[in-house]
């Protein structure tokens, strides 16, 4: 009875980010009332390039957005990965219509900010969603019907449940599980972008490329339909700070690479500014939900940049999250617990993954070279098949 009397009431969202707005979306076309807080002046994302994978695009089909996102995509040829040192080719990976017709939808390049823009504005479009910035949350309450929410400038609001997207280091997620500080992996990146007339003709290809080296790699790829090159450029480091958006030291940088090929070395010498990372995740968890507050995106399952899936698994999440409460008729407290219990395997396998695929990535002496031996044997359908538990739309979104 309690589920059906608060029908009334918004779904709130702490956490305007990708996985926020998604969640926002999805649940609006569930026919559900969301509001959605955000603690910055405006509902934008920070960063830069972003690899969308055909999961992603399974979720972006379900919300009616996937035409809007390859608007300003880069469809990239292939996947390239090479050793730092020597300049042997690794892997290529062609990622053609083969690719897409193995997994249903092209492999994309997107910059972030332009990836959360489609999202907002067709949150935007809906009139069961509200976008709020400039609200932090600082409380919340529960009382077995419905859930208070407390900003920082002393509002008050009402909702049928809580959603958590508010990061990894989520202000919820530390009453619901306790569990402290995020894990620091012991390695930081540096990211930047350039316009691509700049990029060395060495480099300036239509792919996905990954410099791997002891304790180090670069990654390359294009952006906004080849108009921009993004780059990221990660390095083993002891340094335990909180860095989000920082600005990165381009003397470290340039050390740490020093020993690197004249090709990565001439990508990293055109950049001057770059925005610096401290890498953390959290160790897996099967419980995200208590009640009628539940966890999404990184406030359930921070990982690692090293599959590319952080932003792909909060959006999944946010489509399977809507669509457990859709069969639950509304009845927060069961759908939660259904969420929890149709992501929790994958998006652990995903967090766990790629914290070793970071270890292969920097491998140095003799395991450099077991890494090179081993996947330049591999053929490209063993390597599409690897994955194929991550990218098969069949998979994407349990339900």
């Amino acid at each position: 009875m309690a589920t059906q009397k608060n029908r009334h009431l918004p779904i709130l969202i702490v956490g305007g980010g990708i996985g926020g707005v998604c969640a926002a979306l999805a649940l609006s076309r569930i026919g559900r009332r969301v509001q959605v807080f955000e603690q910055s002046p405006e509902f934008r994302e920070i960063g830069a390039g972003i690899q969308l994978a055909p999961n992603a695009f399974h979720v972006f089909h379900a919300l009616g957005i996937a035409d809007a996102i390859l608007r300003v995509a880069s469809l990239p040829d292939s996947l390239i990965v090479k050793d730092s040192l020597s300049g042997e080719e690794i892997i290529r990976l062609p990622i053609d219509a083969g690719f897409r017709e193995r997994f249903g939808y092209p492999y994309a390049l997107v910059h972030r900010a332009d990836l959360h823009a489609a999202l907002t504005e067709a949150c935007r479009k809906s009139p069961l969603v509200t976008l709020t910035p400039a609200q932090q949350l600082v409380a919340f309450e529960e009382d077995g019907n419905r859930v208070r929410v407390t900003m920082r400038d002393g509002t008050v609001h009402e909702g049928a449940a809580l959603i958590a997207a508010d990061g990894l280091r989520s202000t919820v997620r530390d009453r619901i599980v306790g569990d402290g500080k995020p894990r620091f992996s012991g390695h930081v990146a540096y990211r930047a972008v350039m316009p691509t007339t700049e990029v060395p003709d060495a480099n300036r290809r239509n792919a996905m490329t990954i410099w791997a080296g002891p304790k180090t790699h670069l990654v390359h790829y294009p952006l906004r339909r080849d108009e921009l090159f993004n780059l990221v450029a990660v390095f083993d480091s002891d340094r335990h700070e909180d860095g989000a958006d920082a600005l990165g030291d381009p003397k470290l940088l340039h050390e740490r690479f020093a020993q690197t090929r004249p090709d990565v070395r001439a990508m990293l010498g055109k950049i001057e500014t770059w925005r610096m990372w401290v890498l953390c995740d959290r160790e897996p968890i099967r419980n995200w939900s208590k009640g009628r507050v539940a966890l999404l995106g990184d406030a359930a399952h921070p990982t690692l940049q090293y599959l590319a899936q952080g932003a792909s698994m909060a959006m999944e999440d946010g489509v399977c999250l809507a669509q457990k409460l859709d069969a639950a008729d509304g009845d927060c407290e069961k759908a939660f617990v259904d969420y929890q219990e149709a992501r929790y395997l994958r998006t652990a396998r995903v967090q766990l993954t790629s914290r070793l695929f970071g270890e292969v990535l920097h491998a140095s002496d003799v395991a450099r070279d077991l890494r090179n031996a081993y996947l330049s044997a591999r053929t490209p359908e063993q390597i599409l098949e690897s994955v194929a538990w991550l990218y098969d739309v069949r998979r994407a979104v349990a339900g």
